[in-house]
């Protein structure tokens, strides 16, 4: 294809609009990072008023990427419904949360998904007194949903395949939801697994609850970016691919200032930027990938300190095992 005027200029054009977020997070010194309005274990704020969590720990990555601090992150509370209004309306530069990949999601409301953080379903909680043990004996019963989620849709298609009559309860938040279901005035409580986990760790006695085995939907969840920002949606992606090719590679926060040394693996010197030209491509510095990784370790060490089986949330690896154990998670190479 010939390069007229016309076709360089849009690609100019491209171009500098390509450099816009980058240039706005670096021109305030800080990153506005969305995230869920307080869920255990992924983004929620301690007894000092600071914000922890999964998805808090890659905003962070973010930061130091971008910015050389994991502390300079301004969480901005996000529910359901306001989420891609604040990012599309550029309150927020990237939304952390428990938003799922759908075709819909990505095309309708004109947003880039920058990978997959989180391989998660839909499933169920009840309380341990109802008596049920599957989603198949719910006939009847009154459901709190997220409206204007995939988790509504997924549910009423489910028990319309099932010829199942359910009674579905609205909610707006995860604070509302949690409300009622406690309060009783839905005896069911559907989400992500992940985010029903998190929430019944919370509970007084959360023994009192169970989740059902019934997971009735596929939940890619990851971080997400305005369309036409093509240089932004680069820079969150490899973050996120940083900290998963860092575990399948060995690169930890305790290990990464001796690695970072130099090492007989390629691949690591071109991560960690001791090698190649990397940061350059992204417009970023050599170690754009290693101050991710130091912000609060690779995708494993994040896992396992906020949502792992050590954890309250307690949620085993599954599908987000690297795929060299048997899961999904996988990073295109650093090449």
């Amino acid at each position: 294809m010939l390069k007229t005027p016309a076709f360089l200029a849009l690609f100019l054009a491209a171009q500098a609009a390509g450099a816009t977020t980058l240039d706005e997070v670096k021109s305030r010194e800080t990153l506005n990072c969305g995230v869920n309005a307080g869920l255990a274990g992924f983004a929620s704020r301690d007894d000092a008023g600071n914000w922890t969590g999964f998805d808090v720990g890659f905003c962070r990555a973010v930061a130091a990427a971008v910015l050389g601090d994991p502390q300079a992150v301004t969480f901005v509370e996000t529910t359901p419904r306001s989420r891609f209004t604040l990012l599309n309306g550029g309150d927020v530069d990237v939304l952390s949360r428990n938003t799922t990949w759908s075709f819909a999601t990505d095309v309708e409301f004109q947003v880039n998904f920058a990978g997959i953080v989180y391989y998660d379903g839909q499933g169920f909680m009840v309380p341990k007194s109802l008596g049920v043990s599957s989603a198949t004996e719910l006939a009847g019963k009154s459901i709190c949903v997220h409206s204007e989620t995939t988790s509504a849709l997924n549910m009423r298609e489910y028990f319309t395949r099932l010829g199942m009559s359910v009674e579905p309860v609205a909610v707006a938040t995860t604070a509302e939801a949690q409300a009622k279901y406690l309060s009783g005035e839905c005896d069911v409580y559907t989400s992500d697994a992940s985010q029903l986990a998190a929430i019944r760790a919370t509970f007084e006695t959360p023994g009192d609850h169970v989740l059902l085995q019934d997971i009735i939907s596929k939940e890619p969840l990851g971080p997400v970016v305005r369309h036409g920002d093509d240089r932004w949606a680069d820079i969150v992606r490899w973050v996120l691919n940083a900290l998963i090719s860092a575990e399948e590679l060995g690169v930890t926060s305790a290990n990464i200032d001796e690695l970072m040394q130099g090492t007989n693996n390629p691949e690591i010197d071109r991560l960690l930027g001791t090698t190649g030209r990397l940061g350059d491509m992204l417009g970023l510095d050599a170690d754009w990938a290693a101050r991710a990784i130091k912000a609060g370790g690779n995708y494993g060490e994040l896992f396992a300190k906020h949502i792992g089986e050590k954890t309250p949330i307690g949620l085993s690896r599954g599908l987000n095992l690297q795929w060299t154990e048997g899961g999904l998670l996988y990073s295109p190479p650093f090449r």
